[in-house]
């Protein structure tokens, strides 16, 4: 007993002490973030995220190699045509391509497409794929029709050629991914009905048509002061009889 009453008794926290605890735990639950969205970031955070899931999105999917492949494709397919005579429609179409898909590469890989959001980026990659298999396919055959005599140089040019526009309908295929789950809103153009005029209601209509009698009646100013002067005749009357 001696002991426990001879034992200091612990401080008490202090009131400040405690509600600058209880803020830095609030500002602790307001500042995490889910991990699988955006949430509520802002400036560099927002980017360091956007950046990572743009990144981990075009890696994971499979888009980057196949847009890499073809990409080294058509250069391989310019150095090969170096050492020959080649019509200048193939090198423009060579070249077009090429610096399409490093516009795309350098997109996703900045995150850029999370800031541009008025652009459909998946439905352009999508067209691009498709215009770029076409145009490629047929710069083929214009190459092989266009030759009567085709070295070896030339034709690993045509064949590299072929296969970046294979890859290209590859990433249409991994396009298909980005619509899945997404139902087509119909009707999205079309305007809304004209909206009828709004009816009063009839306690509404009462009140205005009894305000509206009530100011067109003529005011009876005179019949007033006529009607006192006869009351105060009558009482001169009686008082004179009694």
């Amino acid at each position: 007993m001696a002991d426990k009453k001879n034992k200091p008794k612990e401080p008490a926290a202090a009131p400040g002490a405690q509600e600058a605890e209880e803020k830095t735990e609030e500002y602790k639950k307001k500042s995490e973030q889910p991990k699988d969205e955006v949430g509520t970031r802002k400036g560099c955070r927002r980017y360091k995220w956007e950046f990572k899931d743009s990144n981990k999105e075009f890696w994971s999917l499979g888009h980057a190699e196949v847009k890499l492949i073809s990409l080294g494709c058509l250069i391989g397919s310019l150095i090969m045509f170096t050492g020959t005579t080649v019509h200048p429609i193939l090198t423009l179409i060579i070249t077009m391509e090429i610096s399409i898909f490093i516009f795309f590469i350098i997109i996703y890989t900045f995150a850029i497409q999370r800031y541009v959001p008025f652009i459909l980026w998946p439905i352009s990659d999508l067209l691009n794929d498709l215009f770029s298999c076409g145009f490629l396919v047929g710069g083929a055959v214009f190459a092989i029709r266009s030759r009567q005599t085709v070295p070896p140089n030339y034709v690993t040019a045509v064949v590299f050629i072929g296969v970046a526009a294979l890859f290209a309908l590859v990433d249409v295929c991994l396009q298909k991914k980005h619509f899945k789950g997404k139902k087509v809103k119909r009707n999205v153009l079309v305007p809304p009905p004209p909206k009828e005029p709004e009816k009063p209601k009839p306690a509404e209509k009462t009140a205005e048509e009894g305000k509206k009698k009530e100011a067109a009646k003529p005011k009876d100013t005179k019949a007033k002061p006529d009607a006192k002067k006869g009351e105060a005749d009558k009482g001169k009357a009686k008082g004179g009889k009694k």
